[in-house]
């Protein structure tokens, strides 16, 4: 399902949204929208986005945009308020705020921001919207006619930053009128999001004059390509005065320049390898190679490895990694795809023992972790990869995908119970509360484990009846 009809389909169930958890206009007015209000409806819109196919939520990347993220928000004046990033297969360049903590990001704005600082300046702009609690405030500012389209408003904020067609779509329907008004954030709050995200760039470290960079780049395009402008612009109205506001902060600042990170290269070189298709991506690297035309080598030699893996020239992914270790010898993100080499390649002995030496050296790396189980669940070690799931599982109760690892090798091991019980652990996580309910049936249906572990499945299937009942109560509410 995509954005566009996702909010079709939400905008003719505003009713129902509007229940879950959602005050009336006495408690808004009372409470001004409070953050676990904020939080509540996030989550909601969140349960839809996950199921969207734009979601994107390569382990790699994601980990880079909250680890990033993170530390922009560590600067704030909020810093206890939780915040999750999360990636769109998108080419636009945007990102968008959601309600209670909840920030997207374009897989266009990493392709094409052409700094660390530039990028981090977008989510320090976010980030702002969201401490600022500038969603709050326009729900406060609604009459109670126009409350009822709150659940609507949220969904349509997400769809049209990702999507000038999913904002098309709200428009279609008889919602228009009180939509399109709480689309964009006001002047005011654009503002004020620029003064706040410049200070929170400044604390963390990056150069505070890549915003104004930024918005310089964005109004090249837009004279450039006329009625086109940039998604992020569609969403962030760029004026005058917002331009020069901004200039005027940065000139009281001193001047520092920021290299970027291997991160930032290497996730950048990565998106292009994954998102472009296989001829586009090598011909970009070995042309960026031949020519020397690259920002990094090591980001071009990965990028050019993962392309080469992609088209199964296993022999010219070896080659080209040798290269690549030449460059850049010890790094996380490359140890992961060299191990991947290997696996691939056919040489599994090699591949275990890359895998083990380095996850001794990046024992938190979760990636390394992903693909050790992968590869020896590919080859019939389940019992090997139950081991080093559940050592994970230890530390990242929340991480859905271990799960999912989870239940593969108890599948294979013929361990039913265990197997639908991990398979409901990771709905539950993505959100899918209905099919979590259902996996834990079938799960006490199997007869084959022992007495704790059924107890102990009865009891989370409780839980979960519990937090399904109260969701379909929320949602019957008129």
């Amino acid at each position: 399902m995509t954005l566009r009809y996702l909010l079709i389909l939400l905008l003719l169930a505003i009713p129902r949204a509007v229940a879950e958890g959602l005050p009336e206009l006495g408690e808004v007015a009372q409470s001004d929208f409070s953050p676990a209000h904020e939080r509540r409806l996030g989550e909601s819109i969140m349960r839809e986005v996950r199921a969207d196919r734009s979601f994107y939520d390569e382990i790699e990347a994601t980990d880079y945009i909250n680890n990033l993220g993170d530390r922009l928000a560590s600067h704030s004046n909020e810093a206890r308020q939780n915040f999750d990033f999360f990636l769109l297969r998108d080419s636009q360049i945007n990102a968008f705020a959601l309600p209670g903590g909840f920030v997207g990001v374009n897989t266009g704005l990493i392709l094409n921001a052409q700094s660390e600082s530039e990028m981090a300046s977008v989510l320090a702009h976010e980030i702002a919207h969201v401490t600022q609690r500038h969603i709050a405030r326009m729900v406060v500012q609604q009459k109670q006619s126009q409350i009822a389209s709150l659940a609507a408003m949220a969904v349509a904020i997400l769809a049209a930053r990702a999507s000038s067609q999913a904002a098309q779509a709200a428009l279609a329907f008889g919602q228009a009128g009180a939509i399109q008004s709480q689309l964009n954030f006001t002047r005011d709050n654009e503002r004020e999001a620029d003064r706040v995200g410049l200070q929170i760039l400044d604390r963390a470290g990056f150069d505070p004059r890549a915003m104004t960079a930024f918005f310089d780049r964005l109004q090249r395009v837009t004279r450039i390509y006329e009625g086109g402008a940039p998604s992020y612009l569609r969403t962030h109205p760029l004026t005058f005065e917002r331009i020069a506001d901004v200039q005027n902060r940065v000139e009281s600042l001193p001047y520092r320049q920021i290299a970027d990170s291997v991160e930032f290269q290497l996730i950048r070189a990565k998106l292009r390898a994954e998102l472009d298709s296989p001829r586009d991506a090598l011909a970009f690297f070995r042309e960026g190679l031949a020519e020397r035309r690259y920002l990094s080598e090591a980001a071009s030699r990965y990028g050019l490895t993962l392309s080469l893996l992609r088209t199964e020239d296993y022999a010219g992914a070896r080659k080209e990694f040798a290269a690549l270790r030449k460059v850049l010898p010890a790094n996380a993100i490359v140890e992961t795809l060299g191990c991947r080499v290997q696996f691939a390649a056919g040489d599994f002995k090699a591949a275990s023992v890359c895998f083990q030496d380095a996850l001794r050296l990046f024992p938190g790396h979760r990636a390394l972790v992903h693909e050790f189980a992968n590869a020896l669940l590919a080859t019939g070690q389940a019992q090997k990869a139950l081991k080093v799931v559940e050592s994970r599982l230890q530390m990242q109760t929340e991480d859905y995908k271990l799960y999912l690892l989870q239940a593969r090798a108890y599948a294979m091991l013929n361990k039913r119970l265990a197997q639908h019980r991990a398979q409901g652990e990771a709905y539950a996580r993505m959100g899918n509360i209905a099919g979590a309910v259902e996996q834990m049936q079938i799960a006490l249906k199997s007869g084959d484990g022992d007495f704790f572990l059924m107890s102990s499945t009865e009891a989370r299937l409780r839980e979960l009846r519990r937090l399904h009942d109260e969701l379909r109560r929320d949602a019957g509410k008129r």
